[in-house]
């Protein structure tokens, strides 16, 4: 009985494998349509990925080791670097706490947000964070306030993958939803002793 259903099933939707590939290409293009009308940019990312996010995707977030060494050899080698690291940290709160940026109806050529509430515990005083990425107070103290600190909190920001294959922060300064003089004031917010992170 069971092998006379899955003869039948076979003959309906033809092989399994042929009925994966086609539910597979169904959902992707359902996921790329859910994009449409939005800004033009992230759909061109969505639809079509980057070697990064390609590798990523085929390797489910796990790529091997010598591969994960290489892209992220390449994504630190392709990071761009404001005149100076540390910003404003005030400006750098402002755009931690601003929630646009990497959505399909941000307005192409308004500035961003970092919306690191999100995923980052920040400042003592907010209540509402995400904890998908680790807390940042006291990122300052923790970590020193020197060059070393400001580059290293600096690429980081701007490409994540830099330092972890796959990692699921997004690559703000990489896919230009930052702006190098952006993160470095969101480098300030992390390691200007005044700013509320390090009180």
């Amino acid at each position: 009985m069971r092998r006379a259903a899955c003869l039948w099933l076979t003959l309906i939707l033809g092989s399994p494998s042929l009925a994966q590939d086609d539910m597979a290409a169904r959902a992707e293009a359902a996921f790329v349509s859910s994009f449409a009308g939005g800004d033009p940019v992230i759909l061109a990312r969505v639809a079509v990925q980057d070697s990064v996010q390609r590798i990523c995707s085929e390797h489910r977030n796990a790529p091997p080791a010598d591969l994960g060494q290489e892209m992220m050899s390449v994504q630190r080698a392709a990071i761009r670097y404001p005149a100076q690291l540390l910003g404003d940290w005030r400006q750098g709160e402002r755009i931690a706490e601003d929630f646009t940026g990497l959505r399909y109806n941000d307005k192409p050529g308004q500035p961003a947000g970092g919306n690191c509430y999100a995923c980052h515990q920040i400042t003592p005083r907010e209540l509402a964070y995400g904890t998908v990425g680790p807390s940042l107070l006291a990122y300052g103290r923790s970590r020193g306030w020197g060059t070393a600190a400001q580059q290293l909190a600096y690429e980081r920001i701007y490409n994540s993958q830099a330092f972890a294959a796959c990692s699921t922060m997004p690559r703000f300064g990489h896919n230009g939803v930052l702006t190098p003089q952006q993160i470095a004031h969101l480098v300030a917010l992390l390691l200007d002793p005044a700013s509320p992170v390090n009180r």
